[in-house]
């Protein structure tokens, strides 16, 4: 158990911290806008960036409305397969540590909200793009991370496939 708490120390932090902060904002948010009320906090830009308060009974931007019970089992499948691969993840590749810890923190917040309410509040509202909120950034986030780091290893070689790097022989060479 100690292995599992000190290898998984940095993934149950940064978790955490997202977690807290997406819980925070989305209780201010409830607490102090109604259902479909904004907030557009630097007049200069107007409307342009604002907090409008949104409750998503579906998936991310809106998708699959009123499919409650099935995206739960699947934000749980979500979650747990990211922390199954957090397992794989070798210590030293940081990037990596951190977009993977910020999905989790993501799903886990959403979850949170699927779970005590039926519904994810949504509140960050700039121009048309679709209403979003803390844990649906830190998702995005991580999975940029995630191609970034993928990038930077295909591009410096050590994402290889060990078959290229022999040219396919050492397959054909065991036949």
């Amino acid at each position: 158990m100690k292995k599992f708490l000190r290898h998984n120390a940095f993934l149950l932090l940064v978790a955490a911290v997202v977690i807290v902060l997406d819980q925070i904002t989305k209780t201010l948010v409830r607490q102090y806008l109604a259902l479909g009320d904004s907030w557009a906090p630097f007049p200069v830009i107007g409307d342009f960036f604002r907090f409008l308060y949104w409750q998503n009974r579906g998936a991310a931007f809106g998708s699959f409305q009123n499919a409650g019970p099935i995206l739960t089992i699947v934000r749980i499948f979500i979650a747990v397969f990211i922390i199954t691969f957090y397992q794989k993840v070798e210590i030293k590749d940081q990037l990596m540590k951190v977009s993977v810890s910020l999905m989790l923190g993501g799903a886990v917040g959403n979850l949170i909200d699927q779970f005590t309410m039926g519904f994810v509040t949504d509140f960050i509202a700039v121009g048309r793009f679709p209403i979003f909120n803390i844990a649906d950034s830190a998702v995005t986030i991580g999975v940029g991370l995630m191609l970034l780091d993928m990038f930077i290893k295909e591009k410096s070689g050590s994402g290889e496939d060990p078959e290229e790097k022999t040219g396919g022989d050492a397959k054909r060479n065991t036949l």
